[in-house]
């Protein structure tokens, strides 16, 4: 128990001498570092290693390495405040295997720079602070790098004439992508984007006058739909949720939503987009809302009408 201790230790001083935030000089994130590096009982700092893990990896290495028991609620705590400082800082890569790996993605991972790598082998050693210097005279530009890095995956999407926004790489927003430049035009032609939700920051667009002008004020995001348009030719506000995994606009969705938007002097039209008629939508069609409408990104030009028989009727040949 001695040794684990003192390489908790020893990895707080590290922490410490690459100047992280005091919010992230806890045991916490110590032990997140230690499992980056697969620093255990047997290892010293010179044999550190640079595996990739996920956070489920991480915590498993917690509870088996060092007796540390996290649980399962903490996992969204652990990445926003011990592994992301870590990637901001430049020490750790996040998905350097593929930088445009969604960030909701099961497959996320996180492994240690190569640099940073090399500076933690030295830890304990007469190199130590010669290496530090050097690395710190560079972590700048090092973290400026990975983040360029990955802006270049982001996925560019056309929001008006002239005016693009880009959103967080993956699949998700590859159809809010589709539902913005492909269901958009067609359904709701010169519609007038309201909001625009990304996995990476949540508030990917949002024009909060336009949704006050309709009398809504939204305080909490958690809640809202991944794109909002306002049709101002017949007032409508279209509500679209993009599922890839989760999330259709089923009943409780639809109280959700028709509670949020309640004092909304447009009329609400419900979209449920899916990128395709495969796995997902078969999965979800069962429980889809009535008087709500499905998309299909591979079918642009369709809707599928859940509103019994206000359709109902020939079509002309």
């Amino acid at each position: 128990m001695a040794v684990k201790v003192k390489h908790i230790q020893e990895a707080l001083t590290v922490l410490s001498e690459l100047g992280m935030p005091n919010e992230q000089l806890n045991e916490r994130t110590a032990i997140c570092l230690l499992a980056l590096l697969d620093l255990t009982k047997d290892r010293a700092w010179g044999d550190a290693q640079d595996p990739r893990l996920g956070i489920r990896a991480i915590l498993d290495f917690a509870r088996s390495k060092y007796k540390r028991l996290y649980a399962e609620n903490t996992r969204e705590t652990i990445r926003d405040e011990s592994i992301k400082p870590l990637v901001s800082a430049g020490v750790v890569m996040h998905n350097p295997d593929d930088p445009s790996r969604a960030v909701n993605s099961p497959k996320n991972c996180y492994q240690v720079e190569p640099a940073a790598l090399a500076l933690f082998r030295t830890f304990g050693k007469r190199s130590w602070r010669g290496t530090l210097t050097a690395y710190l005279s560079g972590r700048q530009t090092l973290a400026d790098k990975y983040a360029r890095r990955r802006d270049m995956a982001r996925i560019p999407v056309r929001i008006k004439d002239g005016e693009t926004i880009t959103l967080s790489a993956g699949e998700h927003s590859e159809l809010i992508r589709a539902i913005l430049e492909e269901f958009s035009p067609r359904f709701v032609p010169n519609g007038e984007l309201i909001y625009v939700g990304d996995t990476g920051s949540k508030w990917g667009y949002f024009d909060r006058d336009l949704l006050k002008s309709l009398r809504i004020d939204v305080g909490q995001h958690g809640k809202m739909p991944d794109v909002v348009i306002y049709f101002r030719a017949k007032n409508w506000l279209i509500l679209a949720e993009a599922v890839t995994s989760s999330g259709p606009v089923d009943g409780r969705r639809h109280v959700e939503l028709s509670e949020l938007f309640r004092n909304s002097t447009a009329g609400l039209v419900y979209v449920t987009a899916f990128p395709n008629r495969g796995e997902v939508m078969r999965k979800y069609l069962s429980v889809i809302a009535w008087e709500t409408e499905v998309w299909s990104a591979d079918a642009p030009t369709h809707l599928i009408h859940f509103n019994g028989s206000r359709f109902l009727g020939p079509y002309s040949k």
